[in-house]
């Protein structure tokens, strides 16, 4: 697993505009892979970043790249408590939801779509999408938009060119942990 394919999937949550990104990874040894993310662990928790492997088949790891304090911001908000509580999550803590989600996902092997809260999709948006069976969506980007879609595309493009840029930065020799920002509460 390299630190390109973290870059590709996770920049947007490395420079703290959304709450996490996922993405799958194949491995060849799950302890090297284990190491591989403790070694990340080690390098961004200080610049308010955590990866987790949130779910494992015999070769492949689904890998959630996440900022506990946006995620916590997240879970908070009304509507996202009611979503989740509908779909018998614990609310209490960001960890117990996680915890859930990550057994919904071993369980049912397929993706729950309450896992857009967890990626700092907007909870109307992730609700109307469960109501409407990703059917009648006013645009596609990162998720299936049903509200606000010029907000939604100018977010989109902000992934994007974030992306880019730290994909540059990185093949010019900036390390990814220098990449990473430190969000800073006021």
């Amino acid at each position: 697993m390299s630190e390109e394919l973290l870059l590709q999937h996770c920049s947007p949550t490395l420079a703290a505009l959304k709450a996490g990104n996922m993405f799958s990874c194949p491995y060849g040894s799950m302890p090297m892979l284990e190491q591989t993310v403790q070694t990340w662990n080690a390098r961004l928790n200080s610049k308010g970043v955590e990866i987790l492997i949130l779910s494992k088949s015999s070769n492949t790891a689904l890998i959630y790249v996440y900022r506990p304090a946006l995620l916590a911001e997240e879970l908070q908000k009304q509507e996202s408590k009611d979503l989740l509580t509908t779909y018998g999550y614990p609310v209490d803590t960001p960890q117990a939801s996680l915890s859930y989600l990550s057994d919904k996902l071993l369980q049912q092997g397929a993706f729950p779509h309450e896992i857009g809260l967890f990626l700092g999709y907007p909870s109307t948006d992730v609700r109307l999408f469960i109501e409407n069976k990703g059917c009648n969506g006013k645009c596609d980007g990162c998720w299936k938009v049903y509200a606000n879609e010029l907000e939604a595309k100018q977010r989109f493009a902000q992934f994007k060119k974030c992306t880019a840029l730290y994909i540059k930065k990185y093949k010019e020799g900036k390390p990814l942990d220098s990449l990473a920002v430190r969000k800073v509460s006021l």
